[in-house]
C-alpha cells in the first residue's frame, strides 16, 4: 500500500514537472516566431540591407517564414521518430538545438546580403529545434496526464504559446531599439535552462514502438511539403508585369509537383510496413474533425495578425502622432487584448472540456471569433480604440475556448503509440495553417491595393504638386512594396519620392514625407482589402466551427482509456473510440 501510494505521488509530481518545462519550450519557439515579426526593420538596419528594395523581397520572405516552413516540414517526422526511440530524448535535443540556432543568430558576422542569408539559414537551425519541441510536448503531456487532466495541462500549454507569441511583439520592440542582436540573445537563458532541466527532470513514461524509419515516407514528405510552402512564398512576390507571382511558371511547378509528391507520401503510406504516419488514424472521426478545424483556425488567426499589425502600424499609429520608427513596440503593445483575452479563456476551457468534452467550446470558440471578424470590419481606418480593443479581447477569448479542447480532442482520440506522430501532425497543420495564412491573406490584400491603390497614390501625389511623370512612375510599382512598407512600420515616400523632394516646396515636402501623408494615401485602399481578409477570416472560422461539432461527443481511444482504467477493448484490435465518461 505504502509503495503504491509513493508511486503515485512520484507521478503526480512528474506530470507538473513535465507541464512546466513543455510549457517553458512552446512558449520560448513561439515567442521566437513573434519577436523576429516586429523585429525585422532593426534587424535589416543592422545587417546593412534595405527591405524595400524589391531585389531584397525575397530576403524579407525567408526570414519572415524560413522558420515556419522548416518546423511544419519536419514535425510529423521527429514526432513518429520520438515514437520509435523516445519522445523525451528527442525533446530534449530540440531545446538544444533550439539553444545553439539562437546564439549563431546573435553572432551572425556579415552585412548586407550575406548577412540576410546568415541569418535565414541560422533559422532554419532555430525551426529544426522548434519541430523538435513541437512535435513531441504534447505527447510528453498526454502520457504524463490522465485522461480527466489533459484539457486543463493542454490548456495551460497552449496559453503559453499564445502569450509567448504577442509578448514576442513587446519584447522585440523595447529589445529592437536597444540593439538587433538582443532580438536573439533573449532565447538562449530560456534555452540553457530549459535543456539542463529537461535532461535532468523528464523521463520515458510513453509507450516506444521499435520500428524501422520509413525513409520515402519521409522524404516525400518533406519534398512535397516544401515545395508548395515555397510556392506560395513566390506567389506572393511580383512576377514581370504582375502584381503576384501565381502565374510564374517556377510557382506553378511548386505547388503542383508538391502536391503530386504529398500524394505519392499517401499511396506509400498506404504500402509500407511501418509508415512515418499511419493514415489510418484519419478514418477516426475525432482526430480528422480535429486536424481540420485546427487548420482553419490557424489560418485566420494568423490573418488576424499580420492584418492588425499593418493596420497599427502602417496607418493608426501615424495618424496618432507616433514616430514611423516608433511603431513595432507600440503595436505589439495595442495588441495585447488579445493576449489578455486568451489568457482568460484558455485554461478555463481546457479544465471545462476534461468534464464536458472539446466540443461545445471548440464550436463556440470559432463562432465567436467569426463575429469578431464581422464586426472589425465596422471599424473605419482611425478607429476609436476602446472598441478595437474590446473585439481584440473577444477574440482572444474565441480562440482561447478552441485552442485547448481542440487539441486535446486530438490527442485523446489516438492510440498511445501513435502519439509522437498525432503530436507532429497537429503541428504540421497548425504550422502550415500559419504559412498558408500569409499566403492567403497577402494575396488577398494585395489584391485588393492593386485595384485601389495606383489611383488613389497618382491622384494624391499630383495634388501635392509631384511631376505627374514621376506620380505615375511611383504608382505603377507593385503594391507589394507599399504593403511591406506598413508591415514593417516604415514610411517610403522619403526613398520614392527622394530625387524629386528637394524641388517641392518645403512644405509639400514635409507633408509627403511625414507622419499623416503616407497612411492616409494607403488608408482607403488597405480597408478595401482588409474586409476581403477579413470575410475569409470570417468563413475559415465559421467552417472550423462545423468541423469542431462533427467531432462528436467526447471520446478517448481505447487503450488511451484503458491506461485511465477506463475499460477497453483489446489493444490487438482495429482503433476505437469510446465514451471516457
Amino acid at each position: 500500500m505504502e509503495r503504491a501510494r509513493s508511486d503515485g505521488h512520484r507521478h503526480d509530481r512528474y506530470k507538473w514537472t513535465a507541464l512546466s518545462n513543455t510549457t517553458l519550450g512552446v512558449f520560448m519557439a513561439l515567442l521566437d516566431s513573434s519577436i523576429v515579426i516586429i523585429s525585422l526593420p532593426a534587424i535589416f538596419r543592422g545587417i546593412k540591407l534595405d527591405p524595400l528594395d524589391p531585389a531584397n523581397i525575397g530576403y524579407l520572405l525567408w526570414l519572415l517564414m524560413g522558420y515556419l516552413v522548416v518546423t511544419a516540414v519536419l514535425v510529423v517526422t521527429f514526432g513518429r521518430i520520438g515514437d520509435i526511440f523516445g519522445r523525451v530524448r528527442m525533446y530534449n535535443l530540440g531545446f538544444l538545438i533550439f539553444t545553439l540556432g539562437s546564439i549563431a543568430l546573435s553572432l551572425t558576422w556579415s552585412t548586407g546580403p550575406a548577412g540576410a542569408t546568415e541569418l535565414i539559414v541560422f533559422r532554419f537551425v532555430q525551426g529544426i529545434g522548434g519541430a523538435h519541441l513541437f512535435a513531441n510536448s504534447t505527447a510528453i503531456l498526454t502520457d504524463a496526464f490522465p485522461v480527466e487532466q489533459r484539457g486543463m495541462a493542454m490548456g495551460v500549454n497552449m496559453i503559453a504559446g499564445i502569450i509567448g507569441s504577442f509578448v514576442g511583439l513587446v519584447v522585440g520592440g523595447v529589445l529592437a531599439d536597444v540593439h538587433w542582436r538582443l532580438v536573439f540573445w533573449v532565447n538562449v537563458p530560456f534555452g540553457l535552462f530549459g535543456t539542463v532541466w529537461a535532461y535532468a527532470k523528464l523521463r520515458e513514461v510513453g509507450v516506444r514502438t521499435p520500428a524501422k524509419i520509413d525513409w520515402w515516407g519521409n522524404l516525400t514528405f518533406a519534398a512535397g511539403l516544401v515545395m508548395v510552402l515555397v510556392g506560395i512564398t513566390y506567389g506572393i512576390q511580383p512576377y514581370g508585369s504582375h502584381t503576384m507571382g501565381w502565374t510564374s511558371p517556377f510557382v506553378l511547378s511548386m505547388v503542383i509537383g508538391g502536391a503530386a509528391l504529398l500524394l505519392l507520401f499517401c499511396w506509400i503510406e498506404l504500402r509500407v510496413d511501418h509508415p512515418m504516419f499511419d493514415l489510418r488514424l484519419f478514418r477516426i472521426r475525432p482526430f480528422t474533425a480535429g486536424n481540420g478545424a485546427g487548420l482553419l483556425s490557424a489560418i485566420g488567426r494568423g490573418g488576424l495578425q499580420f492584418m492588425i499589425v499593418i493596420w497599427l502600424q502602417g496607418i493608426w499609429l501615424p495618424l496618432h502622432g507616433y514616430n514611423f520608427v516608433d511603431t513595432p513596440l507600440w503595436a505589439g503593445i495595442y495588441m495585447l487584448p488579445i493576449t489578455a483575452g486568451f489568457f482568460l479563456a484558455g485554461p478555463l476551457s481546457g479544465w471545462l472540456s476534461d468534464r464536458y468534452g472539446a466540443r461545445p467550446f471548440a464550436t463556440g470558440g470559432m463562432v465567436l471569433a467569426a463575429i469578431t471578424f464581422a464586426l472589425l470590419m465596422t471599424l473605419p481606418a482611425d478607429f476609436s480604440y476602446p472598441m478595437f480593443a474590446w473585439l481584440l479581447f473577444l477574440n482572444g477569448v474565441g480562440f482561447g475556448l478552441f485552442a485547448a479542447p481542440n487539441t486535446t480532442g486530438i490527442m485523446n482520440s489516438v492510440p498511445a503509440v501513435q502519439r509522437g506522430a498525432a503530436s507532429g501532425m497537429r503541428a504540421t497543420f497548425q504550422n502550415a495553417g500559419t504559412l498558408l495564412s500569409i499566403g492567403v491573406f497577402f494575396s488577398l490584400m494585395i489584391a485588393g491595393l492593386a485595384s485601389t491603390l495606383p489611383g488613389t497614390m497618382r491622384a494624391q501625389l499630383v495634388a501635392h504638386h509631384v511631376p505627374a511623370a514621376v506620380a505615375d512612375k511611383v504608382a505603377a510599382l507593385p503594391p507589394v512594396g507599399s504593403l511591406f512598407a506598413a508591415f514593417l512600420g516604415y514610411n517610403p515616400m522619403r526613398t520614392l519620392l527622394g530625387p524629386v523632394l528637394p524641388s517641392l516646396p518645403r512644405s509639400q515636402a514635409s507633408y509627403l514625407t511625414g507622419t499623416t501623408f503616407f497612411p492616409r494615401l494607403i488608408s482607403g485602399p488597405f480597408i478595401h482589402g482588409l474586409h476581403i481578409a477579413f470575410v475569409a477570416s470570417l468563413v475559415m472560422c465559421l467552417v472550423a466551427a462545423w468541423a469542431s461539432w462533427l467531432r462528436g461527443s467526447r471520446f478517448v481511444h481505447a487503450e488511451a482509456g484503458h491506461a485511465a482504467g477506463i475499460s477497453s477493448g483489446r489493444e490487438d484490435e482495429e482503433p476505437e473510440e469510446l465514451m471516457a465518461r
